[in-house]
């Protein structure tokens, strides 16, 4: 369960910018804290569901082996038992009876055939900047699990520093102790960016969770699989937008994506809520806050499409391409 620390869901932005009775005009302290973390750019927080290898016993297996690298790295689980094995997977699906819930799932899906069958485990990975010390990340991810799962749920969780940011890999037992199955809704998400960014900084890192949009990014975001094929080149969906979208350019005209309209119509909104901040910050005598908060809501960067932001990269990657050719005569 959350600490009483907690005051409920994200930071409202958007309740700033209504006109009319439903328009807020006090900030509370511990907004006010969100605000300066947000506009002063302090570190976000990573909370993700990992979609795949969750259903089977032997992609549960695999999984759990990967994560403790085969038995080179210790696992811990939410007793505080360290474990180190190569064979840490099937002990693990043996300890907590994971046969058992894929046969009560098997029984349940004769009787409603055609239903996706559900997961017997999440996968959540957990993860920060470069640059923030691994050890405190590891020790967040800890106390967030053991507020949040303790005597309810089963899970076991790793640590890695094989990548510049550091990150934790959990993997939670779908089915609580109490025959209870646990559903991760996009609510349930943001609590957990907030909790854990909470827990960092109870341990002096410095860490925020806001949303994308509120942050004035477009989310530009693939499903896994498309995205890491695209970062190895192999992606064909990527290729191929991108391939039209050379096109377009070569005839000197990029055509526009329907949804351009609504996310220029939703920054918009943003920037119009950040200046409403900036005005009561203005009214409760915080200045500086509120020339941070303004300058902040100046320096968005316009909003891309997919195609758009395409078509900026290949115009950077033919001006670089140039520049490391020379001046040509």
């Amino acid at each position: 369960m959350p600490s009483q620390a907690y005051s409920g869901p994200l930071f409202d932005l958007l309740s700033y910018a209504r006109r009319g009775p439903g328009r807020r005009d006090h900030l509370s302290p511990g907004e006010i804290q969100q605000v300066a973390r947000t506009v002063r750019r302090t570190p976000e927080v990573m909370v993700k569901v990992l979609p795949k290898s969750a259903k089977t016993l032997a992609r549960v297996r695999r999984h759990l082996d990967y994560i403790g690298r085969r038995g080179e790295l210790d696992l811990e689980t939410d007793d505080g038992e360290r474990l180190r094995s190569t064979r840490v997977g099937k002990d693990l699906v043996e300890d907590w009876d994971l046969d058992l819930d894929d046969y009560r799932r098997k029984s349940d899906l004769t009787a409603t055939r055609g239903r996706e069958p559900p997961r017997l485990v999440h996968k959540l990975l957990f993860s920060m900047p470069a640059g923030t010390p691994p050890e405190k990340v590891l020790m967040a991810v800890k106390n967030f699990a053991r507020e949040e799962f303790a005597l309810k749920h089963r899970y076991v969780m790793a640590l890695h520093t094989d990548e510049p940011h550091p990150h934790v890999h959990i993997v939670l037992k779908a089915i609580s102790e109490q025959g209870q199955r646990l559903h991760i809704r996009k609510a349930t998400l943001r609590e957990w960016r907030s909790e854990f960014a909470r827990h960092l900084r109870a341990l002096g890192v410095a860490a925020n969770a806001t949303p994308r949009y509120l942050r004035g990014e477009t989310d530009l975001r693939k499903p896994d699989g498309i995205y890491r094929a695209s970062l190895r080149g192999e992606s064909t969906h990527m290729r191929e937008r991108a391939e039209v979208v050379a096109q377009e350019l070569a005839k000197g005209k990029l055509k526009i994506e329907p949804g351009k309209a609504r996310l220029v119509g939703t920054r918009n909104e943003v920037r119009r809520a950040w200046l409403a901040v900036g005005d009561i910050l203005i009214r409760e005598r915080q200045p500086e806050l509120a020339a941070h908060v303004r300058r902040y809501a100046d320096q968005m960067a316009p909003p891309l499409t997919e195609k758009e932001w395409m078509a900026t990269r290949l115009v950077e990657s033919a001006r670089d391409a140039r520049a490391r050719e020379g001046p040509t005569h």
